[in-house]
């Protein structure tokens, strides 16, 4: 089997990421029942920065990118190259150099499960970055990985072509197969919570939910 063929995979569509960017991860994160974000380490390395796209997934040896530069060599453009670093912290998986090549391939972003480095150049760039901290140090080139296969990135499952959302707030994975239905609740949600703002600045400060809550619970109603 080819490097090239692990890169020919089913993806979200072109139409479902433009679709997608409306959104927050938070949104999306509630409305796909409250599961798939990653782990709070992976983090936007500054905080404008928002990623979405497919899922191109890379599994490799704590402290070696040999398989990342495989991926980077054969994603597709919009492809947002996700890692299974292992959370490895000791080294940097990826820097200037590897950024610029993604970027000038049009890939959409990286989200690696461990560090990166060159940290004040990519903070200040427009290239999508989410990782698990910075070390100066680099990686070695020798170990074998994987990709084109599913993973497990900061506790959360993901398959090649999942549909990847990052903001500030971090990183939520959607399964291509939940896509749709995803994105028809998230419209949903968005229009309840202008709707419940609204409320709030025409003095309605109480939560309409809040006392059959409090009543499921075994407690009593506010003003009781």
């Amino acid at each position: 089997m080819s490097y090239q063929s692990l890169a020919e995979f089913d993806r979200v569509t072109p139409d479902q990421i433009d679709r997608a960017r409306q959104y927050q991860a938070a949104i999306l994160c509630d409305v796909a029942g409250r599961r798939g974000t990653l782990h709070s380490r992976i983090r936007a390395l500054h905080p404008a920065m928002t990623v979405c796209g497919p899922a191109f997934t890379v599994e490799v040896r704590p402290g070696d990118n040999l398989m990342f530069h495989v991926a980077l060599a054969v994603a597709k453009p919009g492809d947002v190259i996700v890692v299974d670093g292992k959370a490895d912290a000791t080294c940097a998986l990826f820097g200037d150099l590897m950024v610029t090549q993604a970027a000038a391939a049009g890939l959409g972003g990286f989200v690696v499960d461990a560090a990166s480095r060159d940290t004040a150049s990519l903070a200040a760039g427009s290239f999508p970055i989410f990782a698990a901290g910075t070390n100066p140090c680099g990686p070695t080139k020798g170990l074998p990985g994987r990709m084109g296969i599913a993973v497990s990135v900061g506790g959360v499952a993901v398959a090649p072509g999942d549909l990847i959302v990052g903001d500030v707030d971090g990183v939520v994975v959607i399964p291509k197969a939940d896509i749709e239905e995803v994105l028809a609740a998230a419209q949903k949600k968005v229009a309840a919570e202008a709707q419940r703002i609204h409320e709030i600045e025409q003095g309605l400060l109480v939560s309409p939910w809040l006392d059959d809550a409090l009543r499921q619970a075994g407690l009593p109603v506010l003003g009781a």
